[in-house]
């Protein structure tokens, strides 16, 4: 794709980029003084920084490579890979903010962990634990995946070299920095990826120039509607819906955030500001992609490659060097908070409650060498399911069949029992991972299976036990209004 000299300088390029990253992690590493410090950035992020990191982590290495390719392969159909996350971002930021927000700063939570115990027991850390394991390792090794896309095109790199690579660089880049560190970098990296996706669309529009001859061959395209919304089929819409958008409920990287904004109100601003940035960069980088097939007549390339395809052809190189950064912006800025997210997880819902009088330095020791752990983990996937797009689906349903009925019937429902929130979270997550592990039998995803199973089992469990004394946090949350 590029000639030696090019190679050679895009090397040098990411060479330094990464160098100014772990710099830039060790330089915030000075003020990481406590445990909050490092997994909710001391309660205290502003309304900018905030909006920044919302979009940087919400917007990763899937939706720039992985969308992209799915809108040159199945068309505009696809947008409701964004429509879905933008739906349930809505209902978080009407209904579920304030709860989450007020539960974190009246408990002092860290993680989604410290939510289900509260609601459920002690006893329902450990299916959380599992359930967000299997989500975040997944997206974090789907990082790995698009990182090793991005050196293999530019030094030639095998991927597996490449994968092996990125996990060393983002693995050490945050265990120094934590949560401070990530939201300083993302509010760099969620500016160059958002201009960088609006400024190769106009590029595009212009070169391209007539909309019509190119939307009456879309129309006709592989005997279908390539350019109509609707050019989706109804398995394929719930799996979106069930998984990419559903898991946004449960994310944790998203409940940390609210709990790491100064006050309320900047988490609801920030909050909102991000919905409307995040679904603009999704869609757009889905039109993108089904513009390079109808617009720019690139029909003979491998899909997966689109994203560079473009930007080779319609950008001069010094360009193509600023695009491939805003790429990498995009990668690192979900990696970390991902790993974060799941690390903190480790360390807060597992070691940390079999710790007596534990030091704020001990669990700040212990939150970095979580990361590690994780960063194994993510290897593993990305190494086992390169896949993009695959592999965020996959890592989804674990998460969303384990935990959203718990969590959400946990928030509003005061009848739920600990028996049924806890028998909720292990009939669910048990049934999907058995379902993906046999290869989804008769073509079912284990979303399908699992996210039933779970809210069946919530609901038949709580009518058939002894009604319990009803949570002191239902009261918190009525003061509230």
């Amino acid at each position: 794709m590029f000639s030696s000299q090019q190679e050679t300088i895009l090397i040098t390029i990411i060479a330094v980029y990464f160098m100014f990253l772990f710099g830039l992690s060790l330089f915030v590493n000075r003020n990481v003084k406590t445990y909050d410090d490092y997994n909710v950035a001391g309660r205290s992020t502003k309304l900018m920084p905030l909006v920044l990191t919302f979009v940087g982590t919400a917007i990763g290495g899937s939706i720039l490579l992985g969308y992209m390719t799915n809108g040159y392969l199945f068309g505009m159909g696809q947008q409701w890979l964004a429509i879905g996350f933008t739906l349930t971002s809505i209902v978080i930021a009407a209904f579920l903010l304030k709860r989450i927000r007020l539960l974190g700063e009246r408990y002092n939570m860290v993680t989604l962990g410290d939510f289900t115990a509260l609601r459920y027991g002690e006893g329902a850390r450990i299916p959380t634990v599992i359930s967000i394991i299997c989500a975040y390792a997944a997206i974090t090794g789907m990082q790995f995946v698009a990182i090793a896309t991005i050196l293999q095109l530019t030094t030639g790199l095998s991927m597996t070299a490449g994968i092996i690579i990125s996990w060393v660089l983002l693995t050490l880049k945050t265990y120094f920095g934590g949560l401070k560190s990530v939201m300083l970098q993302d509010a760099i990296h969620g500016t160059i990826q958002t201009v960088g996706i609006f400024f190769l669309l106009i590029v595009i529009m212009f070169m391209i120039g007539d909309w019509g001859s190119l939307a009456d061959e879309a129309r006709n395209a592989e005997g279908g509607n390539m350019l109509s919304i609707f050019n989706i089929s109804a398995s394929e819409f719930f799996v979106y819906m069930l998984t990419i958008g559903a898991y946004q409920f449960v994310r944790q990287d998203l409940w940390q955030r609210f709990w790491a904004a100064k006050d309320e109100k900047t988490a609801k601003t920030g909050f909102w500001a991000a919905i409307v940035l995040g679904f603009l960069t999704a869609a757009i980088t889905i039109v993108i992609g089904f513009l390079g097939k109808f617009g720019l007549n690139m029909t003979d390339i491998d899909p997966s490659l689109i994203y560079y395809e473009i930007i080779g052809q319609v950008l001069p190189f010094p360009l193509v060097i600023v695009m491939l950064i805003a790429l990498l912006a995009t990668v690192i800025s979900c990696a970390d908070s991902f790993f974060l997210a799941a690390s903190s997880s480790i360390v807060n819902d597992i070691v940390k409650p079999r710790l007596k009088n534990v030091e704020q330095k001990q669990m700040l020791t212990l939150s970095r060498m979580s990361v590690v752990v994780v960063s194994i983990i993510s290897l593993l996937l990305a190494l086992y399911i390169p896949q993009l797009v695959t592999l965020w689906i996959t890592g989804t349903a674990m998460l969303v069949s384990g935990l959203l009925a718990p969590v959400l019937f946990g928030l509003f429902w005061r009848r739920v029992t600990k028996a049924a929130g806890l028998s909720a979270m292990w009939a669910g997550l048990v049934v999907a991972l058995i379902w993906q592990i046999a290869g989804h039998p008769f073509g079912l995803h284990p979303v399908f299976l699992g996210l039933p199973v779970s809210i069946v089992t919530l609901v038949a469990v709580t009518l058939l036990s002894d009604q319990e004394k009803e949570h002191a946090m239902y009261e918190e949350l009525k003061k509230s209004g």
